[in-house]
C-alpha cells in the first residue's frame, strides 16, 4: 500500500483540495471555490435528509462512502445507479410516493467534503462520515446493481440501501406531517395516527 501523502490544510477556496482529490483518489474535480465533485464518472449519489439517512445506514450497515452537507447525507453508489433510480423505486413499490430521495449521476456534482483528516473548510462545510481509502479503487465498495459495477457480490447491494433509504425518508416525511399536524387549532386527528 503507498503512504497516505497528508491531507491539505487549506480552505475549499485554493486548488488543494481539488489536488488531493485528483492525486489520491483520481476523482474527477472542477473548481476551487468550492471544489466540487463530478458525479456519474466514478461515482453517483444518492442524497437525503441526514437523519433519514442515518437511520436508513442504521438499518443496511455496510455502503460505500458517506458524506454530510449540512442537513443533507450523501451516499456514495455504483456509476449509472441515479439512471435507475426511479425505477428502482417503482419496483420496491414506493412509485408515486414523495420522498426526499435525489440521485446525482452524469453531469451532476457535489461539494467536495474536506479530505479524511484534513482540517480547514469553513462552517457548515462537507465531511466525510465514512471516508474513502486512498489509493484505493472505490468501485468494488459502492451499492451496486448486478451488472453496474457489482463485482462478484463485494458491493452492498442497492436495492437493500435503497428500500431502507426510501423508508426512512417516508418516516421523516410522516414525522414531519403529525408535528405540524398535531398543531391543528382544529383538533382534527390524523388519518395515519
Amino acid at each position: 500500500m503507498a503512504p497516505l501523502v497528508p491531507p491539505p490544510r487549506s480552505s475549499p477556496g485554493s486548488d488543494a483540495w481539488a489536488q488531493w482529490y485528483t492525486r489520491e483518489l483520481d476523482w474527477a474535480t472542477a473548481g476551487t471555490s468550492p471544489v466540487r465533485l463530478l458525479t456519474g464518472l466514478r461515482f453517483d449519489v444518492l442524497e437525503l435528509p441526514a437523519v433519514a439517512g442515518h437511520a436508513a445506514l442504521r438499518r443496511v450497515g455496510r455502503s460505500g462512502p458517506v458524506a454530510l452537507a449540512g442537513q443533507r447525507m450523501r451516499l456514495l453508489v455504483a456509476a449509472g445507479s441515479s439512471d435507475e433510480l426511479s425505477g428502482l423505486l417503482d419496483w420496491l413499490e414506493w412509485g408515486g410516493i414523495t420522498l426526499d430521495l435525489i440521485g446525482i449521476g452524469t453531469g451532476g456534482h457535489i461539494a467536495a467534503p474536506v479530505p479524511p483528516g484534513g482540517v480547514g473548510g469553513l462552517p457548515g462545510a462537507a465531511f466525510w462520515l465514512r471516508p474513502p481509502e486512498p489509493h484505493q479503487e472505490v468501485e468494488p465498495l459502492l451499492p451496486a446493481l448486478a451488472g453496474l459495477g457489482s463485482r462478484g457480490g463485494n458491493a452492498p447491494d442497492l436495492v437493500r440501501l435503497v428500500n431502507a433509504a426510501a423508508t426512512e425518508c417516508h418516516r421523516v416525511r410522516l414525522t414531519h406531517a403529525r408535528t405540524h399536524l398535531s398543531a391543528d387549532p382544529t383538533g382534527q386527528p390524523l388519518a395515519f395516527s
